[in-house]
């Protein structure tokens, strides 16, 4: 009987597939943004979160049928957060609250707080029924 030998060399040189570091790197030279030796840091840098769509809808569930305005998707520090939520609260005559990220108003609001929203800039999309 003939032995089986090794087809391939193994590679010793290889890229790190995943790794439980902290931090970006820097795609061109592989270390810590911090530390990045290359001349230029990469246009790929993380920057600021971006603001993606904002969606109002509509909610029921857990409140005994009373219907309230949901405003979801927003990417805001929790004071601006508050502050905008004051805005649509006085601009809708209504109560409501900041509750894990999202701006509950009390009633059918959506029409107003997509007015409001989207004067502030935001883009804005209608959320259910």
């Amino acid at each position: 009987m003939a032995k089986r030998q090794s087809v391939g060399k193994m590679k010793t040189a290889s890229t790190r597939v995943y790794s439980t570091d902290a931090g970006a790197r820097c795609p061109g030279c592989l270390r810590l943004l911090a530390e990045c030796v290359c001349a230029q840091p990469p246009a790929s840098a993380p920057s600021a979160p971006k603001q993606g769509v904002v969606r109002v809808g509509r909610e029921t569930k857990g409140r005994k049928g009373a219907g309230v305005t949901v405003v979801t998707g927003l990417v805001l520090a929790p004071e601006a957060l508050k502050a905008l939520a004051q805005a649509l609260k006085k601009r809708c005559g209504v109560g409501g609250a900041v509750k894990d990220g999202v701006i509950e108003l009390q009633g059918e609001q959506r029409d107003a707080a997509c007015a409001v929203l989207e004067a502030e800039g935001f883009t804005v999309k209608r959320a259910g029924g």
